[in-house]
């Protein structure tokens, strides 16, 4: 009962949060729509508690506009509506496949290891304010390291894995550890505190991926053909993107990092983008690629 509940939430959001804006009557004609109705109109006392178990789980306002009669979701700082999306947007394809298991041999989703077994400890860390310890197993050793004691500060999503970054109390350091390569993850009794002039956002905002402690900030332009222009601007590649179009062709222009990720993210992509500058990051695309050529 409390799943269909959650789903009946997540339901209610995203109906709303489609049309924008909805009257009571026009919720319900949708409502009757939906697998949660039996084919009946959602009472008004159902509708408000929904309202009020929204806000408290997931602080998220549906106010009505009081000219109009229609319902619609109060706006919130540009960061927690990203997180919200995210979380939404999962919960709700949760939903659907939940609904679609006759059709599931049809259906392939992409594998996500890290969000298995560590992501509610670590994000239990970060709630409680209570730092982690954990065993490490990079790719580049073949010993782990053992006993890190890790301060998080932020969660971080990048191609399908979870990254955690915080401070390394033993080496005083702001380091990043994939979770997928943690093991024998424990919360610790003490508690921490973030200092209040760390800015999560700022730290990570040159960054492409989660190399965030490497490389200086430079004016990169590159040139893409019209076609990948298209994926580019549909999922810009990174926030400071920004496109100067022509006939042809397009330039897109960032201030970004020159990381080993994002030199790998622009390898990619072939001949499809060319980097214009730097010279110095043209230096680096040269190099992997006849490193690259000399493997055949």
């Amino acid at each position: 009962m409390a799943r269909d509940l959650f789903s009946r939430y997540i339901w209610l959001i995203d109906t709303i949060r489609r049309y924008g804006s909805l009257t009571r009557d026009e919720i319900n004609r949708l409502w009757i729509k939906s697998p949660y109705s039996n084919g009946e109109p959602l009472p008004r006392r159902t509708f408000y508690t929904y309202r009020n178990a929204i806000e408290e789980l997931f602080k998220i306002n549906i106010e009505c506009n009081p000219s109009t009669f229609e319902y619609y979701i109060e706006q919130s700082n540009d960061h927690y509506e990203s997180v919200m999306n995210w979380l939404l947007n999962s919960a709700s394809i949760g939903n659907l496949l939940n609904d679609a298991h006759d059709i599931a041999d049809s259906i392939f989703l992409e594998n996500v290891p890290s969000a298995r077994e560590f992501l509610s400890i670590t994000v239990d860390s970060l709630k409680e304010r209570r730092p982690m310890k954990f065993n490490y197993h990079p790719y580049t050793r073949l010993n782990p390291t053992r006993d890190i004691v890790l301060e998080p500060y932020f969660l971080k999503i990048f191609k399908q894995r979870w990254y955690v970054t915080g401070r390394n109390v033993k080496e005083d350091v702001i380091k990043t550890y994939a979770l997928d390569r943690m093991s024998e993850a424990t919360l610790l009794p003490s508690v921490y505190e973030i200092p209040e002039d760390f800015d999560a956002e700022a730290y990570f905002r040159d960054s492409y991926g989660i190399i965030f402690d490497e490389g200086e900030v430079k004016h990169v332009a590159v040139r893409t053909d019209s076609r990948q222009a298209k994926y580019f601007r549909s999922v810009p590649l990174h926030a400071s993107q920004q496109e100067v179009l022509h006939d042809s062709y397009s330039i897109f222009y960032f201030k970004i990092k020159i990381t080993p990720d994002f030199v790998q993210e622009l390898l990619s992509y072939g001949p499809k983008v060319t980097v214009l500058s730097p010279p110095e990051l043209r230096a680096i695309m040269i190099n992997n690629l006849r490193e690259a050529l000399a493997q055949y």
